[in-house]
């Protein structure tokens, strides 16, 4: 059964699937914690290395314990609590802690530099800090109150536990909170590449959890590990994997770090069922021989998905080939729609390389960037959404909002995709990264996907440069596996083969890695610079060692 079109002449697509209720009284705690006690004594989340854990009748009592803390500590409705952690075991706690008390939750990343977190703490006008020891240093000096986790005590901060254990005898004062206060502050790149405060209440994030849970049939409520590498200060991480996961009340298994050995034995020792991960760790999957010390057959994982970045299919092909029993299923989601926007939901037969169909409550779509007409299927165009999980824009930025979601309500994400007659939707590229060469429009994912098809490619980046004749032509970073003897015009030739001539690499070096966002997002400037700096040099030698 195809999409429905809500107009033949607005060319705008609706799930096939019936709309769902959103409870309208509830805040994303109660939400999420709804019939925890049922489960008071399963295990919600782990910490895949040290092994700590929390049952659901202690992240009931520790939330509860917290939100009451904060509101002794004066937290109002509205005050910003920037957490700078990686994936522990307390995160959702705190993060549900600080919206339960009224409090707007911000994730930091933690390996961000001291002047990255102060100009998110300045930017979101926080009132209070959570953070480890091991960071205090980034934090020190920004003058507010830092609440530190663990056991140990700095001086001049609040100890965690100590705090838990007063505000169990607190006598707070309760201000009611609606789903329409804003509970979350996460900070996204958008489609103007600089980080903006997306604005995201309770409503938007119980909706959103609502549409994409829709298709999770009863027999799977308590039933799914799932791991929890996605940094939770994302948007993925905190709704997609945390939130989620606690709505069904199954089980994270947290991890801070990638290390492909440790990941493997936490796949296979937590007996994980449902694995979010990024393209970057498919390839590591795929190509290193590492994997093969592990007994595959022990793996219980059921299912894998990736929502970064596009999958290029050789790899899609020949991870399924290594795990056969393992289904593939591929996202698509953005910070300010909270989170997933289109996927196949649980067991949905997903057609190579979709991202998904609509899902219920939500419509989408696809207009011609320079017209902003909206086209029919199988015509790419910009994506657009909307539904109830849209956010409320950009945090003192009325300018960006107004660029990003317009009079009638759509959030322009910045993506180019398509629907097909079956409403099955596919992503091709953000509009900032086609590389318009003499007028042609060349999708770098195409290109990099048929590089890393080369078997003696181990990953690849392309970017456009500057040109004074075609405008910008495309550019490719390399990194060979370590026996490789192609040369670079070896592996120029290779992508011209199967590309029609406008779309041909025209520069192409070797490097030693791809820099790549904690999200798994490729940084493309990060490469620019990089090519810029190395072919600057090359002409530089060039015009030296001339005669």
């Amino acid at each position: 059964m195809g999409t429905k079109l809500a107009s033949e002449d607005d060319h705008v697509f609706r799930s096939r699937f019936p709309p769902v209720p959103i409870p309208s009284d509830m805040t994303l705690p109660d939400f999420v914690l709804h019939d925890a006690e049922a489960y008071a004594e399963k295990v919600a989340f782990v910490e895949a290395v040290t092994g700590k854990q929390y049952t659901y009748g202690e992240v009931v009592r520790d939330t509860r314990r917290f939100a009451k803390a904060l509101r002794s500590l004066g937290l109002r409705k509205t005050n910003v609590v920037v957490v700078v952690l990686p994936n522990v075991a307390e995160y959702a706690i705190v993060a549900l802690g600080i919206m339960a008390a009224g409090g707007i939750f911000s994730g930091a990343n933690p390996a961000s530099l001291a002047s990255e977190i102060k100009k998110q703490v300045e930017a979101a006008d926080a009132k209070l800090i959570v953070t480890s020891g091991s960071i205090y240093g980034k934090v020190k000096n920004l003058n507010l109150p830092v609440i530190i986790l663990g056991e140990e005590s700095v001086q001049g901060t609040i100890q965690w536990n100590e705090l838990l254990e007063a505000g169990e005898r607190a006598s707070v004062i309760h201000e009611t909170i609606s789903q329409n206060d804003l509970c979350a502050l996460p900070f996204s790149s958008g489609t103007t590449g600089l980080s903006k405060g997306v604005m995201l209440t309770h409503r938007n994030l119980v909706a959103n959890l609502c549409s994409t849970l829709f298709s999770v049939p009863p027999e799977m409520i308590g039933q799914v590990t799932t791991l929890g590498l996605i940094p939770f200060f994302h948007i993925y991480g905190i709704t997609g994997i945390c939130c989620a996961t606690l709505r069904n009340k199954g089980k994270v298994v947290a991890m801070s770090r990638f290390d492909l050995r440790t990941f493997m034995d936490a796949l296979i020792s937590q007996q994980v069922t449902f694995a979010p991960i990024v393209p970057p760790i498919i390839l590591q999957l795929v190509k290193n021989p590492t994997v093969d010390e592990f007994d595959l057959s022990k793996l219980k994982l059921r299912a894998i998905m990736t929502a970064a970045a596009p999958l290029a299919p050789d790899l899609l092909a020949a991870f399924e080939n290594k795990f056969p029993n393992v289904q593939v299923q591929e996202a698509y989601g953005l910070t300010e729609h909270s989170c997933i926007t289109l996927t196949h939901g649980i067991g949905g037969a997903a057609k190579r390389n979709s991202v998904g169909f609509v899902l219920p409550n939500m419509e989408v779509k696809f207009i011609d960037p320079e017209t902003g007409r909206s086209l029919p299927i199988n015509s790419q165009g910009e994506l657009c959404v909307r539904s109830q999980c849209v956010m409320q824009g950009y945090y003192n930025n009325k300018e960006e909002t107004e660029n990003t979601i317009d009079s009638k309500g759509w959030l322009h994400t910045g993506d180019i995709g398509y629907i097909d007659g079956d409403g099955d939707v596919f992503i091709v590229d953000r509009i900032k990264e086609m590389i318009k060469y003499k007028g042609f429009q060349v999708a770098p994912a195409e290109l990099e996907a048929i590089l890393v098809s080369h078997p003696s490619v181990n990953d690849a980046a392309v970017v456009p440069l500057a040109d004074e004749e075609a405008g910008e032509v495309p550019a490719a970073c390399v990194v060979k596996q370590p026996d490789a003897v192609e040369t670079e015009e070896d592996l120029m030739e290779y992508v011209a083969s199967n590309v029609a001539n406008y779309k041909k690499i025209r520069v192409l070096h070797f490097v030693d890695s791809i820099p790549k966002s904690i999200s798994g997002k490729i940084m493309r400037r990060v490469l620019k610079d990089t090519l810029m700096a190395k072919i600057k040099l090359l002409n530089s030698v060039a015009t030296n060692s001339k005669p």
